[in-house]
């Protein structure tokens, strides 16, 4: 039985409409701040950006998050001096943010069912309206867009929410609000609303006390749980993904826990696609993996943050669903992933850790032998390595 359906479907609370917002819960921002500042300090004052501030930049106005910087490097500068510089910078690139996994499903299946949508923003009006111009349907979806200029108050105070629903028309009990921030979530709380919190920071799960459901990622939401239409995008507990590649050398196989498991792993170095991993929540996928000496396999693959380190960046592991006499180590891997089973989740033991992995991988054979998925098997990225190998 999936994580889908093995969790029950008690309603925790109905709600008539959902009040989002933007930056980190259905837009990438973090991405384009980082490319923008990293640039911009080098050039400007010989600062190599590390996103040390992140934790206190996350859901704060762009003049309370540039103060946050201003102090954190040290800079010359009085923290409205630095925003006047950086924003014709970062307005450039405003149109240019992609979509966070599930935003666009989450958007549509509302928009479908008629479910009331608002946006309710830390950011400028001006600055919400370029982010999502890029994006056909959104601007049309929301009823109401709501940004802490026209209210005089930001989060964590609760008015921009209030506002929201004053003008979506609904009490604020009935509204249910999606952050990433702790400064968002404890607003909506504020508000008298439910919150769903998808926290863009990594391993801060636990600090979202005041939310009333913490989840990994918006492939995650359930809208039936909040008396709102279900999806109906599961196929055989797996959800279709917009196919993507990654490959390399492999670095290690055989590596960690495969011969207790009995599952070969192939442990690939992340250089060259940190950035689209980032792109998605950790969590267990699943797809077709193209040995360039050996074939084509089903394969699991988690991405997600390793808890025993410190580690700044998503780490991938993929598991391929064959028995193999010998290593490859050093053969080139490549993989397609095409689908979704659950989040990332920490377990109490290792052989409940096992049997959770092995659950995964009767998922994903299942799966894989279904036309949309089995289809990819022979996707140019994989058989065009096999070519290479052969000649």
């Amino acid at each position: 039985m999936s994580l889908k359906m093995s969790i029950t479907n008690t309603v925790k609370r109905s709600v008539v409409s959902v009040i989002f917002d933007l930056d980190g819960t259905l837009i990438n921002t973090d991405k384009v701040i980082n490319e923008t500042l990293r640039t911009f300090l080098a050039t400007k004052y010989g600062k190599q950006w590390d996103g040390r501030e992140a934790h206190k930049v996350v859901g704060k106005t762009p003049l309370e998050a540039v103060a946050a910087i201003v102090d954190a490097y040290d800079l010359p500068c009085t923290s409205e001096e630095f925003l006047k510089e950086t924003t014709p910078l970062l307005s450039d690139q405003w149109s240019k943010i992609s979509s966070l996994p599930g935003a666009n499903r989450l958007i549509n299946h509302l928009r479908k069912h008629g479910t009331p949508m608002a946006l309710a923003s830390n950011s400028p009006k001006s600055f919400i309206e370029q982010k999502i111009s890029n994006h056909p349907g959104w601007k049309e979806s929301f009823s109401a867009i709501v940004s802490f200029d026209e209210v005089g108050a930001a989060k964590p105070s609760p008015d921009i929410f209030l506002e929201a629903a004053k003008q979506l028309n609904v009490e604020p009990s009935s509204c249910l609000v999606i952050e990433d921030s702790i400064t968002g979530a404890t607003a909506g709380k504020a508000a008298g609303m439910s919150v769903v919190a998808v926290p863009s920071l990594p391993k801060q799960s636990h600090l979202y006390t005041m939310a009333d459901e913490v989840i990994n990622s918006l492939f995650d939401f359930r809208p039936e749980l909040w008396g709102l239409p279900p999806f109906d995008d599961w196929i055989e507990e797996t959800l279709p993904v917009d196919t993507w590649h990654i490959g390399g050398p492999v670095i290690k196989g055989y590596g960690r826990g495969s011969k207790v498991l009995g599952i070969p792993t192939a442990n690939l170095s992340i250089e060259g696609f940190a950035d689209r991993l980032s792109e998605y929540p950790s969590g267990v996928y699943f797809g077709w993996a193209g040995l360039s000496k050996r074939g084509i396999y089903k394969m699991v693959m988690s991405i997600g943050w390793n808890p025993y380190f410190n580690n700044s960046e998503k780490t991938i592991e993929p598991w391929l669903l064959h028995e193999f006499e010998d290593d490859f180590y050093g053969e080139e891997l490549r993989l397609v992933v095409v689908g979704y089973i659950r989040p990332e989740a920490n377990f109490p033991s290792l052989e409940s850790l096992i049997a959770k992995i092995h659950d995964d991988r009767r998922v994903a054979e299942t799966a894989l032998e279904l036309p949309i998925y089995s289809k990819c098997r022979d996707d140019p990225y994989l058989t065009s390595l096999l070519q290479n190998g052969s000649s």
